[in-house]
């Protein structure tokens, strides 16, 4: 997944602390976080499966490529764009779409819509304000959120830069320096991420 299970914990309970009291009123903190957490996993997941179904079907055209020498990346970005077309699913990777951040714009604004449609239907929350103001203000913390994650990410790619030797990023050792360095980071912040993958 696009972003960690923990760092959308993170989000999520953030999210429900910035907007207690004065946007929104609940009787149970974490549910309502619990809430939100389970739309954004959900959402997020649409794309992981398209990725798996775009490389099932790169399988069968494996042949093909490899005759017409058409690259696994260019193949997989062509289909993986025909059926984010076909199915109109909004693209999640900010970095797909010129975002700086993980999730691209239109991700976080879709997801916004998805997080108050599910507040409005939860018995333990009540909106204080209008829908949309609501929304744009989840969108504003979102934004700040992942514009934090991105700082930790540069971060952790700083200290692997840093490294008396030069380590390529895309090898074991740069993965493994990231992911550790990262979850440092991020501890800083008060987030564990334990021994779970980030990133992909």
């Amino acid at each position: 997944m696009l972003l960690a299970s923990e760092l959308i914990e993170y989000i999520s309970r953030q999210m429900v602390r910035k907007l207690t009291p004065q946007w929104m009123e609940t009787s149970s903190p974490d549910s309502a976080a619990a809430n939100i957490a389970n739309v954004v996993e959900a959402d997020l997941a649409i794309e992981d499966q398209l990725n798996d179904e775009v490389r099932d079907m790169l399988e069968q055209y494996s042949e093909y490529m490899r005759k017409e020498g058409v690259s696994y990346q260019d193949m997989f970005r062509k289909i993986k764009n025909t059926l984010i077309s076909q199915r109109k699913v909004i693209r999640a990777a900010g970095r797909d779409s010129g975002d700086a951040m993980k999730l691209s714009r239109d991700k976080i604004n879709d997801l916004s819509h998805k997080i108050v449609a599910a507040l409005r239907k939860s018995r333990e929350v009540r909106l204080k304000r209008d829908p949309n103001e609501v929304r744009l203000e989840l969108v504003k913390i979102t934004t700040e959120l992942l514009q934090t994650e991105e700082k930790v990410d540069r971060a952790a790619r700083t200290k692997i830069r840093t490294q008396k030797r030069e380590i390529s990023e895309g090898t074991e050792e740069w993965d493994l320096l990231h992911k550790r360095y990262y979850a440092e980071e991020m501890k800083k912040l008060g987030i564990d991420l334990g021994s779970r993958q980030v990133g992909q």
